[in-house]
């Protein structure tokens, strides 16, 4: 299998492992953990095999083993103690790491068995929450930072994504729907694309036993009005993450309510960052923070 190569600056190791680079510095001079190679002109660079040690050595010391003792081990002997030490923790943090080198070097197969070995001990609930959603939180730093590159996000956001979608289905067919005349509408606005929270939002609700329809990103407002032709008390729910835009949300809700909520006591749902800029007190829209906020409610 090919390797994706990579260059890591100092600062990329920092970010993408949380130790500082002045401790970084120092395990590399007094332990001769690392030994960077030099561009042509002469900067340093790491190697995607020395970030991964250096996330099993940053696990290990977490875990009250001594810099001094984990410098002396072979590559063979740190993986091994790894393994022993995760399955004695069964440690987020490690998963975490994992799946930062599944996400550089574009392994599904590594994501595949993470998560698999995940799956051992946790329920996909916390799987989601407990793992993905702050590995899914961390990566946007290191997207901002630069220390990872917009393809990385994309490409494990799809994978957790698919993990979505295949439990969703599995639940789908084996849920008996519970409230024959409790509809959910689940959708994201015109150019909002950000749905992995609406996603598991609908795989709560699915698991409880509701009908839900889920439409998925960017729809059109007038493609919203059409579900009012076939459906009466209809609970939409949508996160607004960078859509609509700040001096046009408030429009929107409002065109909202008129037009759909009002035309058959139906409600509106929101979470996301851009729900702040609302500022419509009504009966008919409500806001939430996490999905389990929302379907705690029903």
């Amino acid at each position: 299998m090919n390797k994706v190569k990579f260059q890591f600056s100092i600062k990329d190791l920092e970010n993408l492992s949380g130790i500082k680079a002045h401790t970084i510095r120092i395990w590399e001079k007094r332990y001769q953990i690392f030994t960077p190679e030099r561009t042509e002109t002469n900067i340093r660079f790491y190697t995607l095999e020395e970030l991964q040690k250096l996330l099993n050595v940053s696990f290990l010391n977490n875990y009250g083993y001594k810099i001094s003792r984990v410098a002396e081990l072979s590559e063979v002997e740190l993986n091994k103690l790894v393994k022993q030490v995760y399955s004695e923790k069964t440690n987020t943090v490690f998963a975490i790491n994992v799946l930062k080198i599944a996400m550089i070097n574009f392994d599904t197969a590594l994501f595949n068995e993470t998560h698999l070995e995940l799956s051992k001990t946790k329920s996909f609930d916390q799987i989601f929450l407990e793992i993905y959603m702050p590995f899914l939180s961390e990566i946007g730093m290191l997207w901002q930072t630069s220390s990872i590159k917009p393809i990385h996000e994309h490409f494990i956001s799809y994978l957790i994504l698919q993990k979505l979608i295949e439990n969703t289905c599995a639940i789908q067919n084996s849920t008996q729907i519970v409230d024959v005349d409790k509809l959910f509408v689940l959708f994201l606005p015109e150019n909002e694309v950000h749905e992995m929270s609406l996603l598991f939002t609908n795989y709560q609700l699915v698991k409880k036993g509701y009908k839900t329809i889920y439409l998925g990103t960017s729809v059109p407002f007038t493609d919203l009005l059409e579900i009012n032709k076939f459906y009466n008390n209809v609970n939409f729910i949508s996160h607004f993450t960078v859509m609509p835009y700040v001096d046009e949300i408030e429009a929107y809700v409002k065109r909202f309510e008129k037009e759909i909520l009002n035309a058959n006591s139906s409600k509106l749902y929101v979470s996301g960052n851009q729900t702040k800029h609302i500022s419509t007190n009504n009966t008919t829209i409500f806001r939430f923070n996490l999905p389990s906020d929302l379907t705690n409610t029903f």
